[in-house]
């Protein structure tokens, strides 16, 4: 089983972005995803710029993938993307909105399919295969059954050995994208005067309860889980599931012994305890609310 890092879903600056991926080189990590995958607006690096970091990261032997946006609303924003599926196939592309995938499908060239794909069957799975997809990213929001059937049913088809299955594993939840920013909006800014807000917020804003619960993170357009989402103590449940990557999402601090941690679980040591998140949540994996904890221990 490999560990991917996904792409970093908050604004960061440029050098805590560099220094973030250096870092990574030297851990266990398999496969990283790179780019914008957001909001077009944030502009620390550019798609030329997110194209060279990821030919320089390249030479490290490790897979790197180019992530697309999530919610297209320009034709500014669609022309980046044309950009990105254009870097002649030199790096793998992770699509996450399906103009991606129609642009890498014209251009016969393989892809990854993110989390805000619609995969909820085998057929689409099929489908998207013949069009050049060789790994999907579960959609969160399904459960470890809906998995099990998805893989079965591939299985039947034939087709479950040429196409790679990743789970997102760990990290605060993508749920939502709106045309409306959530930060700006807080900040009472338009987004159109943004002012770049979200860099203000490495992590995220957090939205409490009146009881100081967790509920939602604030991420400009995009809405995210309250609680962490930890799949770690389900590592030996995917493997026999036959499940090809975890994905770990980046963290302001602490991913590098995030990646460590399960690289040490998958390998067959214990499960670590003092992970990062205040309160973590398993729910949607057991089929139950997203917010819940299940102990299946």
């Amino acid at each position: 089983m490999k560990i991917s890092v996904g792409p970093i879903l908050y604004y960061w600056p440029k050098q805590q972005v560099v220094d973030f991926y250096q870092q990574l080189l030297d851990t266990p990590v398999d496969v990283i995803y790179l780019g914008e995958a957001v909001c077009s607006k944030r502009h620390e690096l550019r798609i030329p710029e997110w194209i060279e970091l990821a030919e320089q990261l390249s030479e490290s032997g490790k897979q790197i993938v180019l992530s697309t946006l999530a919610l297209i609303e320009a034709r500014s924003e669609l022309a980046g993307i044309r950009t990105i599926c254009e870097n002649t196939g030199r790096i793998l592309v992770e699509a996450n909105d399906m103009a991606a995938v129609q642009l890498l499908s014209e251009r016969k060239l393989p892809f990854v399919c993110g989390p805000s794909i619609n995969i909820y069957n085998a057929n689409t799975l099929d489908i998207l295969r013949r069009q050049g997809m060789q790994r999907w990213v579960m959609p969160v929001e399904l459960n470890r059954e809906t998995l099990a059937d998805i893989l079965t049913q591939a299985q039947a088809m034939g087709i479950s050995e040429q196409v790679e299955t990743e789970v997102f594993a760990y990290g605060k939840l993508p749920l939502a994208y709106s045309a409306r920013c959530f930060t700006a909006r807080m900040k009472n800014l338009p987004k159109d005067d943004c002012r770049y807000s979200c860099i203000e917020f490495p992590d995220g804003v957090a939205m409490e309860t009146q009881e100081d619960q967790e509920l939602f993170t604030l991420n400009g357009i995009q809405t995210q889980s309250g609680y962490c989402y930890n799949l770690l103590p389900q590592i030996p449940q995917m493997r026999e599931m036959g499940i090809n990557l975890v994905r770990i999402s980046p963290q302001s601090k602490g991913t590098a012994e995030l990646v460590r941690q399960f690289r040490e679980t998958i390998d067959g040591g214990s499960v670590s305890e003092g992970l990062i998140a205040r309160q973590h949540c398993n729910g949607y994996w057991f089929g139950q609310s997203g917010m819940s904890t299940v102990n299946d221990g």
